[in-house]
């Protein structure tokens, strides 16, 4: 059953709220990555260490999603997302008084599991607030507002490591984190109209997670999203090193570096919004992954030519992120829309997958590391090989069933 639309004059503050709350996820990581480099020596750990408080916090933002969802079915998106956001203020404050590297990880690892209630709650308030038809402009309209974060948060953070050292990044979360739960208190109204008491129910659970993952339409899309995911976590977790370590690049200066290559995310977002309104949403997939495949051959080929250059990597990471712009809108929305009655248990499911594939490329970025653009070229190739070939091989489902 579709559930009706709720009042339009709740659309405009939920889209405002939607969007900060997705810009969590951005900030969490891009803000502390100019750092990076920094934490080895600070703590004296190797990189492959220093890349556990990246791995680490997708991992935890991947299995909360799968606890987040259902409970948001079950109880509501509010209550859900205010104790989120409790979480992620104390994990914020744990991270900036960390002495240890162990305890770095731990906290970022919690601070993971309150960023998931905010990012899942908005995935499926989109999906309670709007019709399906609408789903994917709106998201992509957000995307636009939520590219700022990976372009600014790292110029900022960048300041930040060179004015106040690695804790400013982690404070400056948790003021961040403090304005949306006052903002969600106060305008935040309960979009889930059709509580399911049986969600967290471990037969609910089950059948919940059976059907949307027995869906050959969740998978069609689920797919080439996380592969699409998986491109931009490689530029996220392995662009600080590479721009600083490898090519050289003065810490103050990292983040215009990644603000330039990741402003190609909005490019993107707004491509895609020009391309859906008159195009299918399968269309304009197919056209996103062609730009995926396009940045990982680039990458590879130029690198394996000897080309060694921070605008090399600058722009890889330009049109791989550009690529992301248009695929996330789609493949987010697409995903989600057939499970009204599940909409927290697909956008968790769908969350859990995207951060498996987050964790599986930082770890090999971690330990590929070599001193040179290589391996990251590599994976970028592969990547963009498995987003191109996902959509065409695989089937078009006329249902999700």
């Amino acid at each position: 059953m579709q559930h009706p639309p709720l009042p339009q004059f709740i659309h405009a503050p939920i889209l405002v709220l939607v969007t900060a709350m997705l810009m969590m996820q951005p900030l969490s990581t891009d803000l502390y990555l100019a750092s990076l480099p920094s934490l080895t020596e600070v703590f004296q750990v190797p990189v492959s260490t220093i890349q556990l408080t990246l791995s680490l916090f997708v991992i935890g933002f991947g299995l909360a999603q799968l606890i987040v969802g259902p409970l948001s079915d079950r109880y509501g998106r509010r209550p859900v997302l205010l104790s989120g956001l409790a979480l992620y203020l104390f994990a914020s404050i744990l991270c900036a008084l960390a002495n240890t590297i162990d305890l770095l990880i731990t906290a970022r690892f919690i601070q993971a599991l309150g960023c998931c209630a905010a990012v899942t709650i908005a995935r499926a308030i989109v999906r309670d607030a709007y019709p399906p038809e609408s789903g994917a402009k709106v998201i992509a309209r957000a995307s636009t507002w939520i590219s700022l974060a990976p372009i600014f948060g790292p110029i900022l953070g960048s300041y930040l490591q060179v004015s106040f050292g690695w804790r400013a990044a982690f404070v400056a979360l948790g003021f961040f984190s403090s304005a949306i739960f006052a903002a969600s208190v106060m305008h935040l109204p309960e979009t889930n109209l059709h509580k399911n008491p049986r969600a967290t129910d471990f037969t609910g659970l089950r059948e919940n997670y059976r059907y949307v993952l027995g869906s050959r339409v969740f998978w069609f899309y689920a797919l080439p999203g996380a592969f699409s995911y998986g491109m931009i976590f490689l530029f996220i977790s392995g662009s600080s090193f590479a721009f600083i370590n490898i090519l050289h690049v003065p810490t103050q200066w990292f983040g215009y570096c990644f603000g330039l290559g990741v402003s190609g995310y909005m490019t993107g977002t707004l491509i895609c919004r020009r391309m859906l309104k008159s195009m299918s949403n399968m269309q304009a997939l197919r056209i996103g992954t062609a730009c995926a495949f396009g940045s990982g051959a680039f990458f590879f080929i130029a690198t394996l030519l000897g080309f060694s250059h921070w605008i090399l990597l600058v722009t890889a990471m330009f049109l791989g992120m550009a690529s992301h712009g248009i695929n996330f809108p789609v493949t987010q929305s697409s995903a989600v829309s057939p499970f009204p009655q599940q909409a927290g248990t697909a956008a968790g499911l769908m969350g859990a997958l995207f951060m498996v594939f987050a964790f599986l490329i930082g770890s090999l970025v971690g330990v590929s590391h070599n001193g040179t653009l290589i391996p990251m070229a590599i994976i970028a190739l592969i990547l963009g090989t498995l987003n191109f070939l996902s959509v065409r091989i695989l089937k078009v489902p006329t249902s999700h069933s």
